[in-house]
């Protein structure tokens, strides 16, 4: 392996083109590791926050705030993180983000009052902000375009089974040590990405433009803003002036961003993207999987540790069939793209999610896990088959000098995705469990009713304490929650439905062309010599 090491070390200046395929495949795993632990990260911490509160006397607003400090940090960094790479160098801002990961990882093993385990969480989101779209920038320009589609599927296939990776990491440490052992085991993971991603060679544009500091500000304060505002939704309701307030400042902020980046010489991002049909339904398509891809987890995992009764450990394992569509979709991503095109793969994948989760609203209180498993592996198949496509459509299009910035699109549409998913599945739990739950409580005292309505986990922490009629209060509160998800369920579906009308009506198709393009070319109209989406249809060529 050493021998390996100082091969790749002594070529490292000798340019991405150059390389061999041996060399691009070490960098894609090397990449793929650097990614997963950002992706596992986020999610890892979710099953050890029971044992956080107890031994640290957090609130539930500060254990909120241990997880989504993290991903609030990371999103409004993205973009700006993103454009110094391309300036800078790619492998130096993942060098950067490691070792801000790993300090930031370490300090909570000597450092656990809460308000520094949410700052240290916050300093690890920072460096997850360059890690992330370096990692995909590197690949993307490392690859010749005849492979990119294969590396950027296998790249996207390891980010849609993180989250899983994440949960499996948490459950087997908490099975053996205590939620420390999580931060020890992402610190001395990091270090070891930090050596091994020192072998791989670098990337840059070479005719660098100053970087736009007012739209990175201007992005970054939007970003941050309209996410706090998502975050506290569940907790304060959705017409509380904070959350419509935040929201509606991000809204505006990106308004202006977008006003200063189309005066700008140099803009960090080029808005005008947004127009070509295959980036804007790539970040739609990304925004929307995520959005369901969360907004399933949170409902999910409750489910199997509430109502089914699993462990941590015992979860994350009843979830690993989730990463077999996924993984084995994205690394043949390359096989079907070209052949079903970008519009057939992102419109079916987001209508199977919303099959599959419609089929998860069958599950009862007395389901197996057999039951759970055969819905799962639907809404697997669909996130593997738009995963890799819309990524590959907002990296294709965008020039290779700019592939940074293009990745942190990428990688913010995930991000604004996965805390809108959360936000709204758990507002609807909330409010739907208390909605079914709360008429049948009318009989019991008001300090009684309080925590049985406050969640399924207050209330099956309290059925011990009523005596006889705790076995059936505990059933009353499981079927409420299993209604109040169901109801969730049913609204993802339905904002799918609806993303995929939309990707079907705008996105390319297999030949390049979009549906209004054939419609007219059906209509017998002629179209104009310099119709690109006419020549590629003509030529039977893809994207």
């Amino acid at each position: 392996m050493s021998d390996t090491l100082v091969e790749f070390r002594q070529d490292i200046d000798s340019g991405l083109a150059q390389l061999s395929i041996r060399r691009r495949y070490w960098l894609l795993a090397v990449a793929c590791m650097d990614v997963s632990i950002v992706i596992a990260s986020m999610v890892a911490l979710n099953a050890a926050l029971p044992d956080i509160a107890r031994q640290t006397t957090a609130t539930q607003a500060q254990l909120t705030w241990v997880i989504d400090g993290y991903t609030l940090v990371l999103a409004c960094l993205l973009l700006p993180a993103g454009a110094i790479g391309d300036r800078y160098g790619r492998r130096g801002a993942l060098l950067t983000g490691l070792a801000v990961f790993v300090l930031a990882s370490a300090a909570p093993l000597m450092f656990d009052d809460p308000p520094q385990l949410i700052a240290a969480r916050a300093v690890a989101g920072a460096g997850a902000a360059f890690i992330m779209p370096a990692t995909l920038s590197l690949l993307t320009a490392a690859f010749p375009k005849s492979e990119r589609n294969k590396a950027i599927g296998v790249w996207a296939g390891v980010v849609g089974s993180g989250a899983v990776f994440g949960f499996l990491i948490t459950g087997g440490l908490l099975h053996f040590w205590a939620w420390q052992s999580i931060f020890a085991a992402f610190a001395l993971a990091g270090a070891g990405l930090f050596v091994l991603t020192c072998t791989v060679p670098s990337s840059r544009d070479d005719d660098a433009a100053p970087l736009d500091w007012i739209g990175a500000i201007l992005i970054g304060v939007a970003v941050a803003v309209f996410v706090l505002g998502v975050v506290e939704a569940p907790v304060r309701g959705w017409t509380d002036p904070l959350v419509w307030g935040c929201m509606s400042t991000g809204i505006a902020l990106a308004a202006a961003f977008t006003v200063v980046e189309l005066k700008r010489r140099h803009p960090l991002l080029d808005v005008r993207l947004f127009r070509k049909p295959d980036f804007a339904t790539g970040a739609v398509g990304v925004t929307f999987l995520f959005f369901a891809n969360f907004g399933y987890f949170f409902v999910s995992m409750q489910y199997i540790q509430l109502v089914m009764g699993y462990s941590p450990i015992q979860t994350a394992i009843a979830l690993c069939p989730l990463m077999i569509p996924v993984l084995a979709l994205g690394a043949t991503t390359h096989l079907y793209l070209p052949r079903l095109g970008l519009r057939v793969c992102v419109s079916l994948g987001l209508l199977v999610i919303a099959a599959g989760l419609m089929c998860m609203r069958l599950l009862q209180l007395d389901s197996t896990y057999l039951d759970y498993t055969w819905p799962l592996v639907i809404i697997s198949i669909g996130i593997g088959l738009c995963t890799a496509p819309t990524t590959s459509a907002i990296m294709s299009a965008v020039p290779d000098e700019k592939q940074g910035v293009a990745s942190a699109v990428n990688d913010t549409t995930r991000e604004v995705g996965a805390a809108l998913g959360i936000a709204v599945a758990g507002s609807i739990l909330a409010a739907n469990y208390q909605n079914h739950l709360g008429p049948k409580l009318s009989g019991l005292p008001a300090e009684v009713r309080e925590p049985l309505l406050s969640s399924l986990a207050e209330a099956l922490a309290v059925v011990g304490q009523l005596g006889p009629e705790g076995t059936a209060v505990g059933q009353l509160a499981k079927q409420a929650f299993l209604d109040a998800t169901n109801s969730a369920l049913l609204v993802m579906a339905a904002v799918l439905a609806v993303a995929a009308l939309f990707v079907g009506v705008w996105a390319p198709g297999r030949d390049g062309a979009q549906l209004r393009v054939v419609r007219r070319l059906r209509s017998q109209e002629t179209p104009q010599p310099d119709d690109r989406s006419w020549q590629w249809s003509r030529a039977g060529r893809g994207w």
